[in-house]
């Protein structure tokens, strides 16, 4: 069910896209104010009403439209540096998609320190208070979101230029027309002076009308129109199709693993909060790593680097599930948290240069949209690896109750590392992460 709601979220931003194309002048804080408001309402009300958290469609809806709320801020923020890059710091583009994630990894760290302390020493109904801060704090950090709008410069010299054009063509019309008409218009409002007023705001107002659905559908049909001929392009389509790929074609069994970490190691919450920190640190190394020392490799010797060594990690997985570690004297919770750093800092590897290979191949004008659409692809595909993984659980017969098979489905995963690099040649073969 988990997996369904993610699916249908990602699926919901790829409409909110579009409905930035409808508005091609408009800027993207209010984007971002909605977004915190959806993460914000969730986390109140079930604050202050238990009922609701009692009731599981209820706490289902709730726990949707805070994920959707943070889905779509992420998205609206990843698109709004890949307009930065494109117009202000081409030269940058890795050092501004490494200053995000650093930013991220330091609230991912902040956030599980406070989830551990919250859930040893609050009620939940506190909790749920105490989670409606963050949001607070991101709602009022909109205000300092500071975005100069390329198309609503534009639109106001349009709409200059077709207000000259109309005083033009008034000033051509002869002089003897003009009175003869204006007379006209004095004679006929003489007679019916009400009656012509609400008629002219009658016909204004519908024609207001008629030209706003009439540019909202031309917006639409030219939005779908570019994002088609974008993704017609060999250039974009090929790398996001192995992007895509690389999630679909790998199980994800994390969920079954924290079942085994849970159930059967008797690892506590709080020790696997503090290995989930230890993770955001692996992702703040592994930024620093790639921007520091692999900034200038080719993407498909650092996306086949890393798929071989996502692979050769899950032998430390392997080495848990068939307990050989505590015959070396190597305890559990040393084994999962140098694991889930190493991981983390691995899949960086992989991440990042699909930030950056995004920003590059975005065209012009619509770099934020198609931007939010990779992400919405890649998320989606993300989600599908899940299914995939649940998929493979079932086949293995392994549940919260059973692990026999866990082992042979680590080592099906491990193999299942090695398809994406069959399928390299979909990355530009020159490609780097420099856009220099």
């Amino acid at each position: 069910m988990d997996e369904a709601v993610e699916c249908c979220i990602w699926g919901c931003l790829s409409l909110v896209d579009l409905l930035d194309l409808l508005h091609p002048g408009r800027k993207r804080s209010p984007y971002l104010v909605i977004a915190t408001v959806l993460s914000l309402v969730p986390w109140l009300v079930l604050g202050l009403n238990s009922s609701l958290r009692d009731s599981t469609w209820h706490l289902m809806v709730l726990l949707t439209a805070q994920n959707l709320g943070s889905a779509m801020a992420d998205v609206v923020v990843d698109a709004m540096i890949a307009e930065a890059v494109r117009f202000d710091r081409a030269s940058f583009a890795g050092d501004l998609q490494s200053i995000s994630w650093f930013s991220m990894a330091l609230g991912g760290i902040c956030g599980s320190l406070l989830g551990g302390y919250a859930l040893s020493n609050l009620r939940i109904d506190v909790i749920f208070l105490l989670f409606c801060v963050l949001p607070c704090i991101q709602l009022l950090s909109c205000c300092f979101v500071d975005e100069n709008s390329l198309n609503s410069k534009v639109s106001q010299e349009d709409s200059i230029v077709t207000d000259s054009h109309m005083n033009t063509l008034d000033e051509d019309i002869p002089l003897t027309k003009k009175s003869h008409s204006n007379t006209r218009r004095r004679k006929k409002g003489k007679k019916n002076p009400k009656g012509r007023s609400v008629n002219s705001r009658n016909s204004r107002t519908s024609k207001k009308e008629d030209s706003l659905v009439s540019k909202w559908f031309h917006s639409l049909k030219e939005a779908i129109y570019d994002l088609c001929r974008a993704f017609r392009q060999p250039m974009i389509w090929r790398p996001m199709s192995w992007f895509f790929l690389a999630h679909i074609t790998i199980p994800d069994l994390s969920t079954v693993i924290f079942y085994f970490e849970t159930e059967v190691l008797k690892l506590e919450a709080s020790f696997l909060g503090t290995a989930k920190v230890v993770g955001w640190m692996g992702l703040m190394l592994g930024t620093f790593v790639y921007n520091r020392f692999l900034k200038y490799m080719t993407l498909r010797k650092i996306l086949m680097c890393a798929h071989i060594a996502l692979a050769f990690l899950s032998l430390l997985q392997i080495v848990v599930v068939s307990r050989k570690n505590i015959a070396f004297g190597i305890s559990d919770k040393i084994m999962v948290l140098f694991g889930s750093a190493l991981a983390d800092g691995v899949n960086q590897f992989k991440f990042m240069p699909f930030l950056i290979l995004s920003g590059q191949l975005c065209p012009p004008g619509i770099e934020g949209t198609l931007f939010a659409l990779f992400m919405s692809i890649n998320n989606l595909g993300s989600t599908l690896g899940s299914f995939l993984g649940a998929g493979l659980a079932s086949v293995l017969n392994i549940d919260s109750g059973s692990f026999d098979n866990l082992l042979l489905g680590i080592i099906i995963r491990s193999l299942c590392n090695f398809i994406p690099v069959a399928f390299l040649f979909l990355i530009p073969k020159e490609a780097t992460g420099s856009s220099t």
